[in-house]
């Protein structure tokens, strides 16, 4: 047996709170322009909220209004200056990406990955941390001593086929009002208890706020900032990581487009090959259509590509197959781009 951890934060975390306003604004520059072009970068702090990055589109958008509706549904009620700061994405980058060749919008390399762990073709420990980050969303809406930051992490015992056998510790930080702490700690240990049953797995120990306390939470605590959480965004660890963060990029971005383009393929090929586990690697330069290369590993060794994969794998192929013009952006950066 060997001990593995992986964490996820919460949708009221800071960093967490920036990807969703970044893509709450990419939602809306693209449901009035679906060419628009977004990378649009948040942070956060002590009052302030300061948006940059870059915007090229025919969309008129109340950014404030919708910083505002988004810190809302989250569940922050304190009022934030707000500093706009967008430009418009460099003419040098549409000369490649505008055109009918339709090149990636950056250079870089993306990841994706599946397993036959669980149903979603996600490693079970992760959809643990899913499904508890889901629930405490809700829960906080209907309990007012729940407050909306928060992360989860968890330490299990795994096999040498990386399978999770038992969890050692489950550790939650949880911001709270500290005013019912022992019913609020329940609450939030049985919901992991009965989660953990749902696939079998005992947990050892919780550690359920370490400090003791944990009332001074969101921007007042911490600051926050657009793609800091690329790892909680994709595997939590359990699979390669590309450099790249998604939030705020319109989908000529192969950043986010590859990405969401390569789990595709990977829950592709586990099924096609009744694989354990699968792994791909798909790799660009600035506006060249073809990926530069292809890569797909599994259990059962490296996987041949097709070379109409490279065709498959152009962006404006990655953006029609999957539908990347029409999708709630904003919804994917709240507990995880790959959930299912």
């Amino acid at each position: 047996m060997k001990l593995y951890s992986n964490e996820i934060v919460f949708r009221g975390h800071p960093d967490k709170v920036c990807d969703q306003i970044s893509d709450a604004l990419l939602d809306a520059y693209m449901k009035e322009d679906p060419n628009s072009r977004c990378g649009i970068e948040v942070m956060g702090g002590k009052g302030k909220i300061f948006i940059t990055g870059e915007v090229t589109s025919t969309a008129k958008v109340n950014v404030e209004s919708i910083v505002n509706r988004v810190l809302k549904d989250i569940g922050y009620e304190e009022k934030y200056e707000i500093i706009n700061n967008l430009g418009e994405q460099s003419r040098d980058i549409a000369l490649g990406t505008n055109n009918e060749v339709g090149g990636a919008g950056d250079q870089g390399i993306m990841f994706g990955y599946a397993c036959n762990d669980t149903e979603e073709l996600l490693p079970t420990a992760m959809v643990i941390l899913q499904k508890l980050s889901k629930w405490y969303d809700e829960a906080r809406k209907e309990n007012k001593d729940l407050l909306p930051d928060g992360k989860a992490q968890i330490t299990g015992y795994y096999d040498d086929k990386m399978k999770l056998q038992k969890i050692k510790y489950f550790t939650i930080s949880y911001q709270n009002t500290e005013k019912n702490r022992s019913y609020t700690d329940k609450l939030i240990k049985d919901k992991c208890i009965e989660i953990c049953n749902q696939y079998h797995i005992e947990v050892e120990n919780f550690l359920i706020n370490p400090t003791g306390r944990f009332e001074i939470g969101g921007f007042n605590g911490d600051a926050g900032l657009t793609g800091r959480k690329i790892v909680v965004d994709s595997y939590h660890s359990f699979a390669r990581v590309g450099g790249g963060a998604f939030s705020g990029k319109d989908p000529s971005k192969v950043d986010r487009s590859a990405a969401y383009k390569a789990r595709e393929l990977a829950k592709r090929y586990l099924k096609k090959y009744n694989l354990e586990w699968c792994s791909i690697q798909l790799s660009y330069a600035i506006g060249i259509d073809k990926p530069l290369a292809i890569y797909i590993d599994s259990d059962k060794g490296n996987i041949d590509v097709e070379e109409t994969l490279y065709e498959e794998c152009k962006p404006k192929n990655i953006i029609k197959d999957l539908n990347l013009h029409h999708i709630c952006y904003e919804e994917t950066a709240r507990f995880g781009h790959f959930t299912k």
